[in-house]
C-alpha cells in the first residue's frame, strides 16, 4: 500500500489479512498472506512468522532503493529526510519512501520483536489492521476493543523510539485510548471523515481534533469507503472538510495505491485532484500543504533525529 504524493510515499507492509475480509467483522483464523508467501516463493520462515514477513518485505524495499541508483531514498531519520529534500530541489524525479507496518500482530506476540522492526527500518506502526490482535482492537474486528495492557506498553515503547503510531484501521476505543496516552504526534495514514462518509472506518470531527492536538496528521483516502464517492470531487470534499476542522497543516493524502483497492486515478492523475480542490474553494497555499507540505512538517517532528 502507498500513501502520499509522488515525491514522498509511505510503503505499508501487510503481514496477515483474513480471507474474504470485510469492513464490518473479521477474526484472525485465516491468513491470505501465507498463500501469497507460498505462491511467490518467500523464505520458509515467512510461512510461520509474521515478523519474518515484515522483515522480508522491508529487505525487498531496501534492495529496490539500492538498485535505483539514488532515484529512491529510504528515509529512516529526520536527517535522511532533509538530505533527500535538498537533493530533490535540483532533481524533481527523486522519490522518498518510509516503511510502515499494518498491524502490531507483526510482532508475533512479543514486544521484544520491536527491536527487529526498528532495525529493519520501519518508522510507522499501525496498531491494528483488519482484525483485533494482542495489542489493540480493530475497526473491523470481532470485539473492537481498545488497547490491551500489552498495547499500552507498546505505545510507550514506540514513543520512546520515535516510531510513529498509526491509527488507520483502529477501533474507536483504540483511538480514544491512544489519544489519552500520546505525548508525540500520531497519524491516521489512510482514512476518511464521517461528516462526508459516515462509517466505522472513518474519523469523527472529535477524533480529527484529537489527532491534530498531538501535532499529528490525517491522510484522506481515495477509495469510496473513505471518500464517499468514486471521483476526485468526493476526495476533495473529504479533504476540504478535514481542513475546515483541523487546518491544512494536519491534512494530507492517504491514497491507498496498492493495486487492489479501487481508486479513481493513479499518481499520474493528481492534477485531477488539484482541480477538484480548487473547485472546492481551497487556496493554493492550502492545496500545497495537503499535497505534501503537511507531510513534511509532520515527519520533521515525528522521525528520530538521526
Amino acid at each position: 500500500m502507498v500513501e502520499g504524493n509522488a515525491a514522498l510515499q509511505v510503503f505499508a507492509v501487510s503481514t496477515k489479512v483474513p480471507r474474504h475480509m470485510s469492513y464490518d467483522r473479521n477474526d484472525d483464523r485465516s491468513d491470505d498472506i501465507a498463500r501469497v508467501a507460498l505462491v511467490q516463493g518467500w523464505p520458509p520462515a515467512t510461512l510461520r512468522s509474521l515478523l519474518a514477513r515484515a522483515e522480508y518485505q522491508a529487505a525487498r524495499m531496501r534492495a529496490f532503493a539500492d538498485r535505483s541508483a539514488g532515484q529512491v531514498t529510504l528515509v529512516r531519520t529526520a536527517a535522511d529526510l532533509e538530505a533527500f529534500l535538498e537533493r530533490r530541489a535540483s532533481d524533481r524525479g527523486l522519490v522518498a519512501a518510509i516503511l510502515a507496518v499494518e498491524g502490531a500482530h507483526a510482532l508475533d506476540g512479543d514486544l521484544a520483536n520491536l527491536d527487529s522492526l526498528d532495525a529493519a527500518g520501519f518508522r510507522i506502526v499501525g496498531l491494528a489492521h483488519f482484525f483485533d490482535n494482542a495489542y489493540a482492537g480493530s475497526a473491523h474486528g470481532v470485539v473492537k476493543g481498545g488497547l490491551t495492557g500489552a498495547g499500552r506498553e507498546l505505545v510507550g515503547e514506540l514513543e520512546r523510539r520515535h516510531m510513529t503510531i498509526d491509527l488507520a484501521h483502529a477501533s474507536e476505543a483504540t483511538i480514544d485510548d491512544v489519544l489519552a496516552l500520546a505525548t508525540r504526534p500520531v497519524i491516521a495514514s489512510h482514512t476518511g471523515v464521517r461528516a462526508v462518509a459516515d462509517n466505522g472506518r472513518n474519523l469523527s470531527d472529535e477524533q480529527l481534533r484529537g489527532i491534530a492536538a498531538t501535532g499529528g496528521m490525517v491522510g484522506i483516502g481515495f477509495w469510496p469507503t473513505a471518500s464517499g464517492g468514486v471521483d476526485a470531487a468526493s476526495i476533495a470534499r473529504s479533504i476540504a472538510h478535514a481542513v475546515s476542522v483541523i487546518g491544512a497543516d494536519h491534512v494530507g493524502l492517504g491514497s491507498d495505491f496498492d493495486g487492489a483497492v479501487g481508486v479513481p486515478f493513479d499518481v499520474s492523475g493528481m492534477v485531477v485532484l488539484t482541480a477538484a480542490l480548487l473547485a472546492e474553494g481551497l487556496a493554493e497555499t492550502t492545496i500545497a500543504a495537503v499535497m505534501g507540505g503537511s507531510a513534511i512538517r509532520f515527519l520533521r517532528g515525528a522521525l528520530p533525529s538521526g
